[in-house]
């Protein structure tokens, strides 16, 4: 009995299916909340309000029941991160460790620590300054960090939330994104602008301020990731930003919060 070789797909065969992939990965995540953001930030334009006047708010409750929201909390939690299961394991072909190809590994992890922090800080207060230039100048709405109703379970509840953001976000944006269009042969700049600007999308519906910080910190993260290939050091530092945007606001005298516009 003889059996007959599977041809091998095309060059062209394969790149148009890893084009398909990458649509099909974004369009179940970020990609998804990046149109969605678009026509946010159109209707904001023309509403009869400027968006100096108009206001956002993450992390809101879903339930004026305590246990009813806690268990819609941790099913949006959870059902977020399947796009991130399904990234990683597109990127685990062939029998290769997806972990450890895009950095995800803990094979570093006072150094991806260190680096983490260290991008927390260079981010992170620059942001805030353009945060608040936004605010004066009327490109950016006002962002309400957390809406959640206060119990018990709220602030651990923000930290997964903060979790969650930054390994859908990392993964995806990062990893994922970047290694993928690698394999289509594109070059450096092309892969970190499509990261970059693929980041700033989904926080068009915050005001163009958020929009251009975001996608300069996709620029950083995008060209970290290309020189050392870790994604872990990105998900701890975007960690550290949400925590603080989320948990610490509440730390911040109500007078700095009034002059920078946060609820």
């Amino acid at each position: 009995m003889t059996t007959t070789a599977v041809p091998q797909p095309s060059e062209r065969a394969r790149r148009r299916r890893i084009g398909v992939e990458i649509w099909i990965v974004l369009g179940l995540s970020l990609g998804k909340s990046g149109v969605y953001a678009l026509v946010n930030i159109v209707a904001r334009l023309t509403a009869d309000t400027s968006l100096r006047e108009q206001s956002t708010a993450l992390n809101t409750s879903q339930s004026s029941r305590p246990y009813l929201d806690l268990t819609y909390q941790l099913l949006s939690i959870g059902f977020a991160l399947i796009p991130v299961a399904l990234a990683l394991y597109l990127l685990s072909q062939n029998g290769r460790s997806s972990l450890r190809r895009i950095g995800l590994d803990r094979a570093r992890p006072l150094r991806d620590l260190g680096v983490g922090v260290g991008l927390a800080a260079v981010i992170g207060i620059p942001g805030l300054a353009l945060y608040a230039i936004g605010r004066a100048i009327g490109i950016t709405v006002e962002v309400q960090a957390s809406a959640l109703n206060s119990a018990w379970w709220t602030v651990p509840v923000l930290l997964l939330s903060a979790l969650q953001n930054a390994l859908l976000e990392e993964v995806i944006v990062v990893g994922y994104l970047m290694e993928r269009l690698r394999d289509l042969r594109w070059g450096p700049v092309a892969i970190i602008a499509a990261s970059a600007l693929l980041r700033g999308s989904y926080h068009l519906y915050q005001g163009i301020g958020p929009f251009i910080g975001n996608a300069v910190m996709g620029v950083v993260f995008a060209e970290y990731y290309r020189r050392r290939r870790r994604v872990m050091p990105l998900v701890v530092a975007h960690t550290l930003l949400d925590v603080v945007a989320f948990v610490g606001y509440a730390l911040i005298p109500a007078a700095w919060l009034a002059a920078l516009g946060i609820s």
